[in-house]
């Protein structure tokens, strides 16, 4: 089971709430506030991490189902959550080290950079479901799957290589038209007009 979407989500939102947290000592410079951001930067390194690790899990699992850009794209992805699980940690440390010794300039950088790392992750969280809805195709898979052994056990039941014939070239055009509808649905093709 994949549970890297799951984990995904966390490492988004996660950051945006410490990022509140760190403006917000920044604006009135209260120590609740400060120790705030600490604990939810803490909680974004941590997740920044398992979301990494929960990707290079799932990364093996889908790259065959990607096209050959989606391929690279996603060691991209790859090599970039790494890097943010690397900064959210430096950044965590940066902020406690501020905190623990009392020197504001200390944890405004590291808020500041907070902030721009936050922007970076929601472009990888943009890149990753690029990765999923432009250059994969796992919902395809399925439904083809799921055409295929119905045609398969339609075969079964007819006597004549003809009707056989005729079984797997409905199913053939059913798989067209399911990867026509997908690629308009992920706007990768615009709908003819009727």
């Amino acid at each position: 089971m994949m549970i890297h979407p799951a984990t995904a989500h966390f490492a988004m939102v996660l950051p945006v709430v410490a990022s509140a947290l760190g403006i917000a000592y920044l604006i009135n410079r209260q120590e609740i506030f400060s120790k705030l951001s600490s604990i939810a930067l803490l909680f974004t390194a941590l997740a920044m991490g398992v979301v990494w690790y929960t990707g290079s899990q799932a990364g093996p699992l889908i790259y065959d189902f990607l096209s050959e850009n989606g391929q690279h794209e996603l060691l991209e992805h790859k090599k970039l959550g790494l890097y943010l699980a690397i900064i959210m940690g430096v950044i965590f440390v940066l902020k406690i080290i501020g905190c623990q010794t009392k020197k504001f300039a200390i944890e405004a950088l590291a808020i500041v950079l907070l902030l721009a790392a936050t922007a970076l992750t929601f472009a990888q969280g943009k890149d990753g479901g690029e990765l999923v809805y432009n250059h994969g195709t796992p919902f395809k898979s399925y439904m083809i799957i799921d055409t295929l052994n119905e045609a398969a056990i339609a075969v079964e039941e007819e006597e004549e290589i003809q009707a056989k014939l005729e079984v797997y070239e409905e199913a053939l055009e059913d798989i067209k038209l399911i990867d026509e509808e997908l690629e308009i649905f992920y706007g990768n093709q615009v709908a003819e007009e009727n």
